[in-house]
């Protein structure tokens, strides 16, 4: 799977530099839009055909909250440290990680305070992002297919509902969905809550 990723990315990029007409770029986030929509209506169907899902989401109840929650900590915990090293500011640090892969509202609601926070936010999303359609299938392989939600972040519900659906089960794809849609409306509330910090 992940080998595949990056062939798709590789032609994809060789494609943008030698064939795809210029003037068509303009187009490319409608083009983006409509190819993710047939992505996530293929994972519906195949969550659809899991017929226990809704009763096993039942069954956990308030602790599917709990995936959410702990790649929240992780996510803010992780950026502090690693801001702690380079020196930066901590809320501003934890702000970043608050975005938790939503590139373009953190790198916007950051932009605010100062561009190069803005840069920084979204130059580190895009990289979360990234780095989670390559590690994904390789996590949800070696370490576990629950654990494999945790580096797409608030891109769990979209970009990398397909990727962590083909490289776990429909349950997990489900899990992955309400953990996506929970850290993304922490987004617009973590991200200002930490720059408001001294």
């Amino acid at each position: 799977m992940t080998v595949k990723i990056l062939l798709a990315v590789g032609f994809g990029i060789l494609f943008g530099l030698f064939i795809f007409p210029v003037n068509m770029a303009t187009y490319m986030s409608t083009f983006i839009s409509i190819g993710l929509c047939i992505l996530l209506f293929f994972v519906g169907i195949d969550i659809g055909r899991q017929e226990n899902i809704a009763k096993k989401v039942k069954e956990l109840g308030l602790k599917v909250l709990l995936v959410p929650l702990m790649v929240a900590l992780g996510s803010i915990m992780g950026s502090m440290l690693g801001g702690a090293i380079l020196g930066m500011p901590i809320n501003q640090a934890g702000a970043i990680g608050a975005g938790f892969g939503w590139y373009s509202l953190s790198a916007i609601e950051l932009a605010k305070h100062s561009a190069q926070l803005g840069t920084l936010a979204f130059i580190t999303n895009v990289c979360r992002e990234i780095i989670a359609i390559i590690i994904i299938p390789i996590i949800a392989k070696y370490i576990g297919k629950l654990e494999s939600i945790a580096p797409a972040g608030a891109t769990a519900m979209d970009t990398t509902l397909p990727i962590i659906s083909k490289a776990t089960d429909g349950n997990v794809a489900v899990i992955s969905f309400i953990t996506g849609v929970s850290l993304s409306l922490l987004v617009p509330i973590l991200v200002p809550f930490f720059m408001i910090l001294q």
